[in-house]
């Protein structure tokens, strides 16, 4: 086992290494060991772990490990002692030769830091090797007559070992004819010539037996003997002589197997055998022996196997020439290998991570790798490449070492694999390459949010839904991979809303299904507005929202339902009054229903199931208008039943029915009289009932006409105020009064009251209705009640000073109605023909539903401005002569809708195509009647 040491004159070892920064450590200085051959495997050879600064079991930790640029792994670590220690057997004479001094130059690689740190060890000789000579035996001619003190060159020893273990000296045995003497050459190498002392006698002894002996100087010393024939011939006075001291030659390493290379030529002047000359080869080993052929009589020098500059790019051979008797010669022969590019460059991958995070930063080193050539000069000079448009990028470190690193951030999401190409190149010609594959695999981080393909989504699903069931899907996706991949969905629960979603909807986790809990009823429910959150299994996780607006869609189920007439409570029909002299198309009632479904399952139709004289009504398909179909005669029935039937556009369509008696009379006495006569049986009791229908219709009266004086004390003192208003020059003074309807509304300009009585007689029941007086929406002139005041009046009332009216009664003022073309809708202009249709958009139909319920309710109780109870579209024209169904607000057409582009006109409009002339008749009628 050998110390450590630095340099040549001290042992030891020293390790000094500067860190800079966070990606380079530059080396101060390298580590030298030495240790002697032919140790056995496993010898220490140096505290490999203490120069690193490292503990024995840190040698695994951190991946050290040498890395060694021959494919012969001469040393190894001891990963317990952190030793530096022999592979194998090492032979100092293979590895360097004869070289004066023997380095083995490695590096070791720090896996963990992509560190190189440069190691040498000095392999010190042994006396292994003995000296050898050549051959075992040479046979030297010598001339009989030659003069003593002539030298004859032997074979000198080859020793592989150096400095004292090499050949030190030569011993010749005791002879008497000869010596050694032993020349030192400018190579340092000793070369033995032996010395004639004597002159020879061939015929005394024609053959000398010599033994010459080599030693080295190792202790032991080690010997190698030569046996030398000496052979006495006969006087030859000439020896042969080269043309050339010294041949050279140069030729390339890719030469053919064969070649000559040159020729060698020595000549004797000698005749006979004594001028034959043979070429041999006088210094050269047994390797030589293996490359080259020397021809002995051409002296022709060939090749016997291929040249490899690598291999050996300079030869030095001996050859000699003897002619026949012995005499000989010597020259050398320099051969020059040159080199040729026949050796791509070698790739050698040292280190390499195969998976690295995509959130890497750059610079980061992710492979380490050693390039080399065999050949010298540019045909050594490699370069390397990687291909265009790759997020990495090479940089060079210390002997021929390349790192790999990264130049920019790295997504997964764009490309998970990189198959990264090393291309190395030399520099001969042409050039050689190499190209080495490796992968990288860019490992996932949690970078990508889950999203969602819309920003929204709107649900559609009908009314009466099961519970339970699947509604609706959301699906995000998230370009991550594993665990970063895997989302969940929940519901965000709004904190504004008085109710938790999670009693509506609920949410499947893993797939993103929405469910409803509950069945939902559009009349109740219509809109529901939520938010789900996706979130991934990332560390930290990453989420994302969507927004859904849940619409519930309308079935047909609900029934339409009749407003008006009433059904009363006694189980009777109600009882609508038709004057006599009533034209065609005269307005008898009017059927109000709603449906509480929208769209199409509200729209309604209107038909006539049953009548007893079904040509002398029509129902308005739209409208619900009930109408003579013609005029009156004598022998229709005074009493008609209607059966009127509503039904709905849904799918399966719904309806509801209501019956109703049209009694054809001018008035309530008429009538009382014609339901007298048709047979109805006399009760004892009807005197008594018929007292109390006088009282009733006395008490009614009196409250009619207290209601009417303080109607007309209110509108007295509304038009004091406005006379001051206009003497303080308030400007009204010129606007018509038709202007002011609309101002105080149906409210002001309309009062109807209504009064319900119920006959009965033994078990039969008539619902008989007694409508109050009623106004019409007519300003009369101030010349009229002696110019007083501008209220409305009656024609059945004679309230100026007891006077009958001068003038006729004008037509209903139409002003607060629409025309045709008015009527609500989407855009104001809906037919209102018996033919005409609905809007088709959803929510104008709901409006609409909106106003008739508005209408409705107000014609259902007692507080409503447009009638008093059910009754009073019916007996209207004996004590409100102006005011039948056709001055009533249509309850689906005739309603002002604020913000609508529906507006109010002064024109005197008809109504579905009649003129008001209803009214006007009816007055006339209530005229003569009073005539009379």
């Amino acid at each position: 086992m050998a110390a450590p040491q630095r340099g040549e004159n001290y042992r030891g070892f020293v390790l000094l290494f500067i860190f800079l920064g966070t990606w380079w450590e530059a080396w101060a200085g390298q580590i030298l060991y030495s240790v002697t051959e032919e140790t056995d495997e496993g010898s220490f050879v140096g505290h490999i772990a203490k120069d690193l600064g490292l503990e024995p079991q840190e040698l695994a930790e951190r991946g050290v490990r040498i890395v060694s640029k021959g494919k012969t792994q001469l040393f190894s670590l001891n990963p317990r002692s952190g030793s530096l220690v022999t592979a194998g057997r090492i032979d100092r004479e293979e590895l360097c030769a004869q070289s004066a001094r023997c380095l083995v130059s490695f590096n070791v690689l720090m896996e963990d830091k992509m560190n190189l740190y440069p190691i040498e060890v000095e392999i010190l000789d042994v006396n292994d090797n003995a000296p050898r000579f050549l051959t075992k035996e040479i046979n030297v001619k010598i001339m009989e007559n030659t003069v003593p003190g002539m030298r004859f060159p032997l074979n000198e020893a080859g020793d592989p070992d150096v400095g004292t273990n090499s050949l030190q000296k030569y011993q010749l045995s005791p002879n008497r004819h000869f010596s050694l003497v032993v020349q030192n050459g400018d190579d340092g190498i000793k070369y033995p010539e032996l010395v004639l002392e004597q002159v020879l006698d061939r015929e005394e002894e024609m053959i000398h037996h010599l033994v010459l002996t080599a030693y080295d100087g190792g202790d032991p010393p080690l010997s190698g003997i030569l046996h030398i024939q000496v052979t006495v011939v006969d006087v030859n006075d000439h020896t042969p002589v080269f043309s050339l001291p010294q041949y050279q030659v140069a030729v390339p390493e890719n030469m053919p197997v064969g070649t000559t290379l040159l020729t060698v030529n020595a000549v004797d002047p000698d005749e006979g055998v004594n001028g034959e000359v043979t070429y041999s080869f006088r210094k050269i080993t047994p390797k030589l022996l293996q490359i080259f052929h020397l021809n002995s009589l051409t002296g022709e020098l060939s090749t016997l196997e291929s040249l490899d500059y690598e291999e050996s790019s300079f030869y030095e051979i001996e050859v000699q020439a003897q002619d026949g008797p012995g005499s000989l010669t010597k020259a050398k022969v320099l051969i020059t290998i040159l080199d040729v590019n026949d050796n791509a460059p070698e790739v050698t991958v040292m280190s390499i991570s195969n998976s690295i995070p995509e959130d890497t930063p750059p610079r980061t080193v992710i492979a380490l790798f050693y390039l080399q050539d065999r050949d010298s000069g540019e045909n050594g000079e490699v370069t390397c490449t990687l291909p265009e448009n790759l997020p990495f990028k090479l940089e060079i470190s210390i002997d021929n070492y390349y790192r790999l690193i990264t130049a920019e951030n790295l997504d997964r999401e764009k490309l998970s694999v990189y198959n990264i190409t090393l291309k190395a190149t030399d520099g001969g010609t042409p050039p050689l390459s190499t190209e080495t594959h490796i992968s990288i695999h860019v490992a996932d981080t949690n970078d990508n949010p889950p999203t969602f393909p819309h920003s929204s989504y709107s649900i559609y699903i009908p009314e009466n839904n099961p519970r339970g069931a699947s509604i609706f899907s959301v699906t995000a996706y998230d370009p991550d991979s594993d665990k970063n991949a895997q989302i969940t969905y929940s519901l965000d629960e709004d904190a504004t809303q008085e109710t938790s979603l999670s009693s509506y909807i609920s949410i499947n986790s893993d797939t993103g299904v929405l469910y409803a809990l509950q069945s939902f009823d559009y009349e109740q429910f219509r809109n529901l507005q939520l938010r789900v959150t996706a979130h991934d299994s990332g560390d930290p996780p990453l989420s994302s929202k969507v927004s859904l607006n849940l619409f519930v869609l309308d079935q047909n189920d609900n029934v339409p339902e009749i407003l008006y007439p009433t059904l009363p409570t006694d189980g009777s029909t109600g009882v609508e009054l038709a004057p006599r002299s009533a034209e065609p198309g005269y307005l008898v009632t009017k059927v109000v229903a709603v449906d509480k479904d929208s769209g199409q399952n509200a729209w309604l139709s209107y038909h006539l199931l049953k009548a007893n004289d079904p040509g002398l009504f029509s129902v308005g398909l739209h409208t619900g208008e009930v109408r003579t179909a013609r005029a009156l005669l004598d022998r229709d029935t005074l009493r008609q039943s209607l059966v009127v039937a509503v039904q709905d556009h849904g799918q399966p369509p719904l309806s509801a029915t209501v019956t109703f008696t049209v009694a054809v009379a001018d008035s309530i006495p008429d009538v009382l009289a014609e339901f007298g006569s048709n047979g109805m049986p006399v009760d004892p009791n009807d005197s008594d009932l018929t007292l109390y229908l006088v009282v009733a219709v006395a008490t009614v009266s009196c409250v009619f006409l207290v209601f009417v004086i303080v109607l007309l004390l209110l509108r007295l003192q509304h038009w004091h105020k406005s006379r001051l208003l206009r003497g303080t020059g308030g400007g009204l003074e010129d606007v018509p009064a038709s202007h002011f309807v609309g101002m105080d509304g149906v409210r002001t300009f309309l009062q109807t009251y209504s009064h319900e009585i119920s006959l009965t007689s033994d078990s039969r029941k008539s619902h008989i209705i007694f409508p109050q007086p009623n106004y019409v929406d007519t300003l009369i002139s101030q010349e009229s009640c002696e110019k007083n005041d501008s209220l409305l009046t009656s024609i059945d009332f004679h309230e100026c000073k007891g006077e009958v009216p001068r003038n006729q009664q004008a037509p209903p003022n139409t002003d607060w109605r629409f025309s045709q073309a008015q009527r609500p809708g989407t855009s104001g202009s809906q037919n209102g023909d018996e033919t005409g249709t609905w809007p088709n958009n959803q929510f104008d139909t709901e409006m609409l539903q909106a106003m008739i319920l508005a209408s409705a309710s107000e014609a259902a109780d007692g507080s409503s401005t447009l009638g008093g109870g059910a009754g009073t579209m019916g007996l209207s024209a004996r004590y409100g002569p102006q005011f039948t169904l056709q001055h009533v607000p249509d309850y689906r057409q005739n309603v002002y809708i604020p913000g609508s582009n529906a507006t109010l006109t002064n024109a005197p409009g008809k109504r579905d195509g009649k003129a008001p002339a209803g009214g006007n008749g009816n007055k006339k009628k209530s005229g003569k009647k009073e005539k009379k």
